[in-house]
């Protein structure tokens, strides 16, 4: 059975940083584009970072500004999130997901999240003083 579970969020203070980890199963996530979403009560799900099954990544946001970086340890089967200088901006539920084996453009980011199929239960990343 394909299964996704993300973990590391918690509440950080602006200007903390996190580091979320996704750790896949059931399947073999090296060949696979894997994303990391966010969602804020009443908005909709965003694209945040994407990386491709070469390994080369995507930034969605331009809120990120270089903060965010994107990474995968296959022979963990894990993939990751690292998360520096957050602001309260950043303060959303945290998903990573699977998609075929590329990501989408940055420009098609609004519809970035209909093509990922498999999703995890999410983590929640709280940014507050």
């Amino acid at each position: 059975q394909v299964q996704l579970v993300e973990s590391g969020g918690g509440l950080v203070q602006p200007g903390g940083s996190l580091r979320l980890s996704c750790a896949a199963s059931g399947f073999p996530s090296k060949y696979y584009a894997i994303g990391w979403f966010r969602q804020t009560p009443g908005k909709e799900r965003e694209a945040v970072s994407c990386i491709n099954s070469s390994d080369e990544t995507t930034d969605y946001t331009d809120s990120e500004k270089g903060r965010f970086a994107i990474s995968r340890d296959n022979g963990k089967n894990t993939i990751y999130l690292q998360m520096n200088n957050l602001n309260v901006e950043d303060t959303a539920v945290y998903y990573c997901a699977r998609g075929a084996s590329k990501c989408p453009a940055r420009a098609l980011r609004a519809t970035a999240p209909s093509i990922f199929l498999d999703w995890g239960q999410g983590t929640q990343v709280t940014v507050s003083s």
